[in-house]
């Protein structure tokens, strides 16, 4: 099994090379890993496009070799079991011995050449593993049966047959070399495969751009000469280049390739359009915003890559049973070898041989170690195509066991692009004039309520002063100067600090909060004079999200910073569960914790600066990929589209793949605690079963393989 490249952004030069089996393991070139022996095996498809795999070619060549000259030595072998004339009649023993000699040595040679080479890698690393059963296994087969060949005298009768004849087993070394190689074969190209989400989704990128220039004409540029701020024409049918913001024309664009949803999206002036999504009818012109390996699909390959390179926490029990069971098979073939010397039949030293052999032959542990890698590695692939991104393979092992999930309102439950809807002053008060005011005021604010208080204001005609003395008091509200007079703005706590009354305000206050509004009081030298409300639409989603969580048994809880009145209304709306509001943002990690501390699995869905805390307390944190930055940083999960359906995804993903995961494991259990057992012999004394190295090596290529074929099972998952 080989090792696979780290690659950073899809469009990085530098290439790393890490085992998928050992991610510690990383290097600058290629090699082999130290602790499994593993070929180094590019697998950032970023990184290599489609180059072919170098260790796949060289494996193909010595597999094709192999069987070519073992063909013809499983012949001369067994020909006396064939139709026909009988090998016995055509050629002496000695002649026949010499010609099968001859067949073998090219296969136990140069075809397994890189099976020795690994074995000494794993007795001088001091880390044994599957290459230290198979260049055991194979040497002392062919090198017993090459001195028998050539120097047959030196055994005694107990290696002697009932004709005098010592047996030789260039058959069983040459077919065991040839099954092993076709399984490496096999493996590389089946593993070939998990890597295919990665390469689909560059596959995506458009190739080039249409660049408007100065003089309103158009010219075609490769991507790499695309900059920020840049407008490049989007003709219906053509890929979206890069990450950007429409600032002419109208159209709908399929997104479902980045996210995962079917239906188009309508794109008008300043709505924001994905790299990679492809047009529809209309024509649009794009003002880039993100290029290169700043992109979202850059972006995802780097997160999926670098999920498909982390350690599931039940990788640990493969790990702990592979570290004692190289060394227990040699300890058991020992045994094997010693038992049939005694007390086997005759020749005991043939039969003591060969049975040892089965035992190092059939335990290789190689599917033990690919049981958890392979599946983990084609999960996070499956995940990326449905708008689900996996930080790491613990974050899709926790969240079958979720049974709570605590999530954000604004930007979560909601749209997040609040819209003033009120402005109503205290009698006497112009309230066109507080609106100024306190727009001015929040200019200097970047919180989303102050932008949709100045984006409010300005498309009702107010006036936009300056402002000074600004601050901004988290969770309750802003204070300042404008035009001299003292300005504050924000909640009900602000005003208590402050130590105004909200006067005949506060009755309005609290309808507007029944009405699910989030409302902020305006205090002008010292008097409450204005309510402003903010309200910030559902989204369309959400209610359909909610329904499918509690399909999936989950208890909704909703932690928001906003007022109690109006969380509940949203609360009441959606059906949630539990609500906890009026939280400060350094409060709601406490808030994650307590929920913890009740027995419940917690994760966390939000996607504000704010949220990051309580995302990294959570045993799961849940990003939206509409939120920022440090929110996909801090979360185990995040969520393409923002839309909390795709957490239902993620559960059934989850469970998918854990499930696969533990069927993995148990075939190579299974396969190991039988094979073992009857390659040692002890079905012999009742059944007068014995197990073939031959056998024993095509049975442990089919379990790699297997193994390999069932992970591969989850790109076909519907979900």
């Amino acid at each position: 099994m080989a090792l696979e490249p780290v690659g950073p952004a899809p469009l990085a030069t530098e290439v790393e090379w890490t085992c998928p089996m050992h991610p510690e393991i990383v290097r600058s070139e290629p090699g082999t890993c130290p602790k499994c022996g593993m070929a180094l095996e590019p697998r950032d498809a970023s990184s290599e496009g489609d180059a072919v795999n170098p260790e796949l070619v060289d494996m193909t060549r010595r597999f094709w070799l192999a069987a070519a000259f073992t063909i013809p030595l499983f012949v001369v072998s067994m020909g006396d079991l064939l139709p026909g004339e009988p090998i016995s009649q055509m050629l002496s023993p000695r002649a026949r011995t010499l010609l099968e000699l001859a067949l073998a040595t090219p296969v136990c040679l140069w075809s397994a050449w890189p099976f020795y080479v690994r074995f000494a890698q794993s007795l001088k690393n001091r880390s044994l593993n599957m290459f230290t059963l198979i260049g055991l296994g194979v040497s002392v087969a062919y090198g017993y049966s090459l001195v028998a060949a050539l120097a047959p005298k030196v055994f005694p009768e107990s290696f002697r047959g009932h004709g005098g004849q010592v047996a030789v087993y260039f058959e069983a070394a040459g077919v065991i070399v040839t099954l092993i190689l076709l399984g490496q074969v096999l493996e590389l190209r089946a593993r070939g495969q998990t890597g295919a989400a990665i390469k689909e989704l560059l596959g995506l990128a458009a190739k080039t751009a249409r660049r408007i220039r100065e003089d309103g004409s158009d010219e075609d540029v490769p991507m790499d000469a695309v900059r920020v701020g840049d407008q490049l024409r989007v003709r219906p049918g053509e890929k979206v280049p890069v990450d950007g913001v429409v600032v002419e024309g109208v159209s709908t664009v399929d997104e479902s390739m980045v996210t995962g949803e079917p239906l188009p999206v309508a794109k008008h002036e300043g709505d924001r359009v994905i790299g990679a999504t492809v047009n529809g009818t209309g024509m649009l012109v794009v003002r880039a915003e993100k290029v290169g390996a700043d992109t979202l699909l850059s972006r995802i390959v780097g997160m999926v890559a670098e999920a498909q390179r982390s350690r599931a926490p039940i990788q640990k029990l493969a790990d702990t049973v592979s570290g004692y069971f190289v060394p227990i098979v040699i300890g058991v073939a020992a045994v094997t070898f010693v038992v049939w010397g005694f007390v086997g039949p005759e020749p005991r030293m043939a039969h003591a041989l060969i049975n040892a052999v089965a035992v190092l032959i059939i335990a290789c542990p190689c599917a033990l170690g690919l049981a958890t890698p392979m599946s983990i590695m084609v999960a996070m692939g499956k995940g990326a195509g449905l708008g689900v991104l996996f930080k790491d393979a613990e974050a899709i092992e926790v969240m079958r066991k979720v049974d709570t999930l605590v999530v954000d309102k604004t930007g979560t439950l909601t749209a997040g692009k609040p819209m003033l809807a009120t402005v109503e002053a205290r009698p006497g008060v112009d309230p066109a004039d507080l609106l100024s005011i306190a727009a001015s005021l929040e200019r200097a604010s970047e919180h989303p309520l102050a932008e949709a208080i100045v984006t409010g204001a300005l498309e009702r005609g107010a006036s936009i002063s300056p402002s000074d003395s600004f601050e901004s008091r988290t969770g309750r509200g802003v204070i300042g100067r404008v035009e001299g007079r003292a300005v504050a703005l924000g909640n009900r706590q602000m005003l208590d600090d402050m130590g105004v009354s909200p006067g005949g305000l506060a009755q309005r206050a609290d309808e507007l909060r029944r009405e699910g509004q989030t409302v902020m009081f305006v205090v002008v030298d010292g008097n409450a004079d204005a309510i402003l409300g903010v309200t910030d639409p559902i989204k369309d989603s959400t209610p359909d999200a909610i329904a499918a969580l509690h399909e999936e048994g989950l208890r909704v809880v909703m932690l928001t910073g906003d007022n109690r009145k109006t969380a509940e209304v949203v609360a009441a709306r959606l059906s949630i569960d539990e609500v906890i509001a009026e939280v400060l943002p350094d409060e709601k990690a406490a808030a994650i914790k307590r929920i913890q501390e009740s027995g419940s699995v917690v994760a966390m869905a939000g996607d504000g600066i704010n949220d990051a805390p309580a995302l990294a307390q959570a045993d799961v944190g849940i990003a939206m990929g509409t939120g920022t930055d440090i929110a996909i940083e801090s979360a185990g999960v995040t969520l393409v589209k923002g839309d909390l359906r795709g957490i239902v995804r993620a559960r059934k993903l989850s469970r998918a793949t854990m499930a696969n995961i533990r069927q993995n494991l148990f075939f190579a259990f299974a396969y190991n605690s039988l094979g073992v057992p009857i390659a040692a012999g002890v079905a012999y004394p009742v059944f007068g079963l014995l197990l073939s190295p031959m056998i024993a090596a095509g049975a442990m290529s089919f379990s790699s393989v297997s193994v390999i074929a069932n992970s591969l099972r989850l790109r076909r998952l519907q979900i």
